[in-house]
């Protein structure tokens, strides 16, 4: 499941070496390092604080190089925490935040680490869930709010866009995604999270999953025709304010 649009970000494509450096924050289990590596002659890193999520990102990645779907770029993934991020200033030509934000207690500093390893000129494009149906999420299931490791706060764009602003960044488009993920997340949270053994959220679950690999395009007509009211997450473009700097290979 992306929730980038990579449509919309001006990502330079050309031969030889690697020049263009993609930072994945928080990758989970690669989704958007995969998707970015697809892109031609790119450099893309995925860092993550859980180990097996980063060990699983590497094997989705070492995959993509078997079955040749890669843009002949380069990839490498590590564990780090995003507050104390193990690269040098201005290193990144685009940062990748999506479904982060929401898990951490110091978001801010995290902000900041983010928006320290980008280069100015750079892109940042960061999603969180959005607030209306996150809001109906946390009214139908106290267990969904105060699960360990669970999102602890809700994000309203203006202040979402305002936070990344104040940490160096120009905000200058947005889109919501999901929306046929919106009503899984109610059903989950109306029969209790962790009750995935339930008829009807299995049932959901093998509809979402069958639309994700098979694409149908009725799927993705209605996606896009709920995604201004029902989508799930909220995406945000930004650019790092400041100078642009000459990007030079390693």
């Amino acid at each position: 499941m992306i929730t980038v649009d990579f449509n919309r970000l001006s990502i330079p494509s050309g031969k030889g070496k690697p020049h263009y450096r993609i930072l994945d924050v928080g990758c989970g289990s690669g989704r958007h390092a995969c998707a970015a590596y697809r892109l031609e002659n790119v450099s893309v890193t995925g860092t993550d604080l859980c180990f097996s999520d980063v060990a699983e990102a590497a094997n989705r990645l070492r995959f993509h190089d078997q079955v040749g779907e890669h843009g002949s770029g380069v990839w490498c993934v590590n564990v780090a925490d995003i507050k104390a991020l193990p690269f040098k200033d201005a290193f990144f030509d685009l940062v990748i935040c999506s479904e982060v934000l929401e898990h951490l207690q110091d978001h801010k500093r995290a902000v900041r680490e983010t928006v320290r390893v980008l280069r100015p000129g750079g892109d940042l494009v960061v999603s969180v869930p959005r607030y209306f149906p996150e809001r109906i999420c946390w009214a139908l299931s106290p267990t969904y709010r105060h699960t360990p490791g669970g999102h602890v706060r809700i994000y309203r764009r203006a202040y979402l866009i305002r936070l990344l602003e104040k940490a160096g960044t120009s905000f200058h488009s947005i889109h919501h995604a999901h929306s046929l993920h919106t009503p899984y997340w109610w059903l989950k949270c109306l029969l209790g999270p962790h009750r995935e053994n339930l008829l009807p959220v299995k049932l959901y679950h093998r509809f979402l999953t069958w639309d994700i690999m098979k694409r149908p395009p009725w799927t993705g007509f209605f996606d896009r025709l709920l995604n201004p009211v029902l989508g799930k997450s909220v995406v945000v473009y930004l650019k790092k304010t400041g100078e642009k700097s000459v990007v030079h290979c390693r």
